[in-house]
């Protein structure tokens, strides 16, 4: 039997409309639009167009928008400032530094000056570190992985004693993902690059999640019939059938994996809409609580 397609893109819909009720009405109580800060560095093709995604996104729901773009050549220093000035700005209440930044700026010291109340990346290693750790919850939890914990609810996976597998280990989806996964009770495995044989303990897995950026890496024959499978990779590939000659893909061959997972996800259309509309729902977030901060000091 096929597996059941999570619609990712659906899912997102439904969300940021009600999201754009609770901007409307947090608008109409406080007085205030909420605002979300972007800087970015470079001119990284896929961080333009992820970029313009959440600029689109945030008029969707009415969230106001800044984007500050620097060229790769920039010191660090500058956009060191960019943040620090976003910091001091009470029109916006969200920051989200680009990733990748260019080669010479250090993004441990520019994530980890977003002021915490700002951090709706979520990246911040105050807001990592509670992620870990028992008994604490962070402030934010990055999109990427807060989304796929969103569309497994969406699947109807039980997590609690599950067996999970994280296909990856980058610090913007493979690391919090575990964790999540940890903290909702399942029992995590990752797997990474000097993985011996990631074919036998996938084959285990209740859930995978799959986040290494080789096209097609998950085959079918590697999955557990029934397990849920989300893909979060964007891999493009060259396809002269194409008007743009590529399309993107993800890290997991759909067509094998699908007839044999109870659930999946397509690339595009998955967990792409799902980071987006998570990014929003913290922005939001983010202004409710700067907006409270200030009414308990008035």
């Amino acid at each position: 039997m096929a597996a059941l397609i999570i619609d990712g893109q659906a899912v997102a819909e439904r969300l940021q409309a009600r999201i754009a009720d609770e901007v409307r009405a947090f608008a109409t109580a406080c007085g205030v639009t909420p605002g979300l800060g972007v800087v970015m560095a470079g001119d990284n093709p896929a961080s333009q167009q992820y970029v313009r995604m959440k600029r689109r996104a945030c008029e969707r729901v009415g969230i106001h928008s800044v984007v500050e773009v620097v060229d790769a050549a920039t010191p660090q220093g500058e956009v060191l400032r960019l943040v620090h000035q976003m910091n001091a700005d009470p029109a916006i209440h969200g920051i989200l530094v680009q990733l990748p930044l260019p080669t010479g700026i250090d993004d441990r010291v520019i994530l980890g000056a977003v002021s915490l109340d700002k951090d709706v990346d979520g990246f911040h290693p105050v807001n990592i570190g509670a992620l870990a750790m028992k008994g604490r919850e962070p402030t934010f939890t990055p999109a990427t992985p807060t989304g796929c914990m969103v569309l497994l609810e969406e699947a109807g996976a039980r997590l609690a004693g599950a067996n999970a597998v994280v296909i990856g280990r980058s610090n913007i989806v493979g690391l919090p993902m575990a964790l999540m996964l940890m903290k909702a009770d399942a029992t995590v495995t990752v797997c990474h690059s000097r993985t011996a044989d990631v074919a036998s303990i996938v084959r285990q897995a209740d859930v995978v999640v799959a986040a290494i950026g080789k096209p097609f890496y998950v085959k079918g024959s590697w999955i557990k019939p029934g397990a849920v499978v989300i893909d979060v990779g964007t891999n493009r590939i060259d396809d002269p059938t194409t008007e743009r000659g590529y399309r993107i893909v993800g890290d997991v061959d759909f067509a094998e994996v699908a007839q044999v997972a109870g659930a999946i996800t397509r690339v595009p259309g998955g967990v792409g809409p799902l980071t987006i509309t998570m990014l929003l729902s913290n922005c939001l977030k983010a202004a409710r609580g700067i907006a409270a901060h200030r009414q308990g000091a008035e």
